[in-house]
């Protein structure tokens, strides 16, 4: 029986993100019961798999510069400019793809440039890309003069279709990309060389770099591929808008960290984890509509969004400690077995 227990236990831990993927459930379950009118029906999780997407696409690329041991607070901006870029081009020179490939460039510039300061110059990632947010947020405001832009156009080309159309009319496309990255970045962060880079950096650097791994080079192909996915992201939103203003992303910050956060991914580096991102951004983003749909004040948004962040920070720490203690009982088991092995080899040898 203790053996079974034991057995369980372990193929439950062995579950990445299991803690996150607990709450996740439980907060739905909790949604249809108390706003059973709403949950019960499958528009509201459309609207999840509409809005959600963005946000979670720069969030996956968060996680790897997080699991490095550095910071990024410059791709609010980076979702702007990159929106503006797209915006500005189709409206000039009529050409969606153009203005793609140019949106995703100047992200990936914006990325670059950060992790230059942050890697070749040594300035500390918070101040790096802090000055990269205002600058970034500055310079699309001055370009576009504060104004936005109608693309209404867009709707029904080939690549608005592509990005943002729905599935049967009724699942939004940009869920599937959003599913693919998380794919392809789980990949590589846990079966990759570039992955296994990214953890021993976040680890210790000095490690790092006696183990022969570019660090430099590193960091700033991280925050390269950063950049894109916050331009990619704000291409999404761009698209699914119809429009761009110069303030959007601007409320990404604080969501976005949070989903990394609550997912699991160590703030001190060394550990990320995509499949906790995925699941801390749906939390994160069907927390407001939720609550509201209780019938819940507006005002108690906020309290029970702090609540269940708590909760799901205590309980990866909970889970991850016994992970830890089970791991730590199971090498000095090995130990105990290693030795006496040793003992009755070398009294076997006496004889």
């Amino acid at each position: 029986m203790m053996k079974k227990s034991i057995e369980k236990k372990g193929f439950i831990n062995s579950i990445e993100s299991f803690p996150i993927i607990i709450v996740f459930v439980i907060l739905i379950l909790i949604f249809l019961a108390t706003a059973t009118q709403v949950f019960s029906g499958y528009r509201i999780y459309m609207s999840f798999l509409q809005t959600v997407p963005p946000q979670l696409v720069i969030a996956l690329g968060l996680t790897l510069v997080i699991t490095a041991g550095e910071i990024d607070l410059s791709f609010p901006a980076i979702v702007a400019f990159s929106g503006f870029l797209f915006s500005f081009v189709f409206k000039r020179f009529n050409s969606p793809l153009l203005g793609l490939f140019l949106a995703l460039a100047g992200g990936a510039l914006a990325g670059y440039i950060n992790g230059l300061l942050i890697a070749k110059i040594g300035i500390p990632s918070i101040m790096a890309t802090l000055a990269a947010q205002f600058f970034w947020n500055g310079f699309t405001t001055l370009i576009c003069e504060g104004l936005s832009w109608n693309i209404i156009d867009i709707r029904g080309r080939f690549l608005h279709i592509l990005f943002v159309g729905r599935i049967g009319g009724v699942v939004p496309v940009q869920s599937i990309w959003a599913l693919g990255l998380a794919v392809l970045i789980w990949f590589l962060l846990n079966r990759h060389k570039f992955g296994e880079a990214i953890m021993f950096i976040g680890d210790n650097q000095s490690v790092a770099r006696v183990v022969g791994i570019n660090v430099e080079g590193t960091k700033i192909a991280l925050f390269t591929i950063h950049g894109v996915l916050a331009a990619f992201g704000g291409i999404l939103l761009t698209l699914e808008m119809a429009n761009f203003w110069s303030t959007q992303g601007a409320g990404f910050l604080l969501p976005v960290m949070a989903a990394v956060f609550i997912g699991g991914t160590s703030i001190a580096g060394g550990y990320g984890t995509i499949v906790g991102t995925f699941f801390g951004m749906f939390i994160i983003g069907s927390l407001e509509a939720g609550v509201v749909a209780t019938g819940i004040g507006g005002y108690w948004v906020r309290l029970v969004s702090g609540l269940v962040m708590a909760f799901s920070i205590i309980l990866n720490i909970v889970v991850s400690r016994e992970s830890l203690r089970g791991t730590v009982r199971k090498f000095r088991r090995k130990q105990s077995l290693q030795n006496l092995t040793n003992r009755a080899g070398e009294a076997s040898s006496d004889d």
